[in-house]
Order: structure tokens, then sequence, then C-alpha cells
């Protein structure tokens, strides 16, 4: 590309670019490098794109292992068919026995290896992953202890963290908090010093959504039966913690989080209890405003334990 061609237009060029080329280029020049592998380049690349990827995980039963493949999602009868193959970093493979999804954001994958103690921000379109091993916490002699990851990018600095938590597994000791920043590549502690309290408890999942990252929880003081009805939040810009209440059916035990991409807002599925047939899923969708509130938007009933269907929309 001629030298009198100012950056920021080689930079739109660039952007319209596919991903094999893009790989290449990450090699001309430190700048290019530099924009290529930034977070603001990820997702307006992302965005430019038509064609969008689904990266799934399955296990193969023949090798016993994890494998990955990316399915481009064109929104046409032939979707099941364009597959592309995913080359999957070498830190993701040795990771032992099985690796966690902790989430994605802007591009970016972040996995943890439970029994490695570490996580792996991963790229999957320029191929390019980053190690980080997760500390010990000062003072923490405990040998069992409950580990909980966030990952998402700041909306600010558009730099992408890792937050994490730990305490003893009998809630004796409060939840310690350090925060992993990707362009600094140190952990440090967080700078709230809300906490949250030693009685609240997390599920395995958590969503972020516009720099917001959410965990489902139960307070153990509160709960009854072990349910509870409270998601835990973490600004990614001012590292606060925060409580929004859930609707009194959706707890712990029948609720599930998933994001809805197309309009970047916190999706939550209600399920049945379990041996109720046919199988209902009520779909709640939280709203913007103070204090932040659960709406259901709809009803999917029709789909029985084995595997037939849904029938109806409600």
């Amino acid at each position: 590309m001629p030298d009198n061609i100012p950056f920021e237009l080689r930079e739109l060029i660039i952007n319209k670019l596919p991903v094999e080329p893009l790989i290449r280029f990450r090699t001309v020049c430190k700048a290019w490098k530099s924009l290529i592998d930034s977070s603001d380049f990820i997702r307006n690349h992302i965005t430019q794109q038509n064609q969008q990827h689904l990266l799934l995980r399955y296990h193969d039963a023949v090798h016993l292992e994890l494998k990955y493949v990316s399915i481009a999602d064109n929104d046409d009868a032939t979707f099941p068919h364009h597959k592309v193959p995913v080359t999957i970093p070498q830190s993701v493979v040795n990771m032992v026995h099985y690796e966690i999804t902790v989430d994605s954001s802007h591009g970016l994958l972040c996995l943890f290896g439970y029994f490695d103690e570490k996580a792996v921000i991963w790229n999957p379109s320029i191929r390019k992953a980053v190690d980080v091993v997760l500390p010990n916490m000062a003072d923490f002699e405990i040998d069992v202890y409950r580990t909980v990851l966030g990952f998402g990018v700041c909306r600010e600095t558009r730099d992408p963290k890792i937050v994490k938590l730990r305490k003893d597994m009998e809630g004796v000791i409060p939840w310690q908090v350090e925060v992993f920043t990707l362009s600094t590549r140190v952990w440090r502690s967080a700078y709230s010093s809300n906490v949250p309290s030693k009685y609240f408890w997390f599920g395995g999942e958590q969503v972020v959504v516009g720099g917001v990252v959410y965990w489902l929880a139960i307070n153990r003081v509160d709960a009854v039966g072990g349910c509870g009805d409270l998601i835990v939040s973490f600004d990614l810009t001012s590292e606060e913690f925060g409580e929004v209440k859930l609707p009194h059916r959706l707890d712990y035990n029948n609720c599930r989080l998933c994001m809805f991409k197309p309009r970047e807002q916190l999706v939550a599925i209600e399920r049945c209890p379990e041996g109720y047939k046919p199988r209902v899923y009520h779909v709640w969708v939280m709203k913007d405003g103070v204090p932040k509130l659960f709406e259901k938007l709809f009803t999917i009933s029709g789909h029985t334990l084995n595997g037939s269907l849904v029938s109806s929309v409600q």
C-alpha cells in the first residue's frame, strides 16, 4: 500500500478485508499489528462483516477431545453447510481435562482452565491467544475454595478485562476481588470496595452486556430451600458491583441467563420444573432504567423431553 495514503484511510480499507489477509498483514509493521489487534478494530471489523460466525464446541467421541467449528450464519437454507475450520491455540489444547467458557466480547473469547489455574483470551479471527495465570490471593491458605471469573471489554478504554472473585467454600472469608487488564498484563485489586456479601453464592455462568458483567447468585442467608432471586453485576469501567432483583418466579433453580445479541440485552430464560410435560420456557428481558426490571417477552411451549420440535410460541 503506497506510503502517501493517510493511515486513517488505510484503516478504512483494511477494515473491509476478510480475516485471512488480516492475519498476514499483522506482520507488515508494528503499526498494522497494533491496529489489527486492537479491541476497537476487532469490534468495527465484526460490525462491517455481513457474514456472522457461530463458534461451536463439541466433544469428539472418537478421539476423546474437545473440538471447535465455526459456522457461517448466512441466514439462508444452506446455513448448516457453511463450516469453517478453526485453529485451536496450543494453550487451549493443553488445558487439563476441560475448560470453561467464561464469555465472549468484541470478538474475543475467554476460557478458564479450572484445574490449570489459568485463563486464555482467544481471538479466533486472527488466531491469537494470550495466557493469563491466575494468581493466589494474599492470606488465602485454604485448600478448598470457589473461583468465579468474569470477562468483557471496558466501554471507555476498549481494554479487555478479567475479574476474579475467590472465597472459601464454607462462606467464612469475604470474597476477594482482583482485576486483570490486557494492556498492562497485570493483576491488581479492584477499584471498588463494595465487594459482594460473603453469603452470596454465584452460579457458573456469566453474561456481559454493554460493558457490564452479570452473574446469577443466591443469598444463602435469605434463600429458602437453596433458591434465590438475585443477579450480581460488575461494571468494567467503574469496577463497581451492583445487584439486580429478579421476579420471584425467576429463582436460581429455574433460570438461565443468556444474551440476545441483536439488541445487546440481558435475557433470562425461565425453565419449567423437571418432569413437567410438555416443556415450557418463558423468555424475560431486562429493561433499562432505575431500578432495572425484567419484562416477560413470550412463552415457548410444546418442546417435549424426547427432543421433538417446538410447536408454538405465545
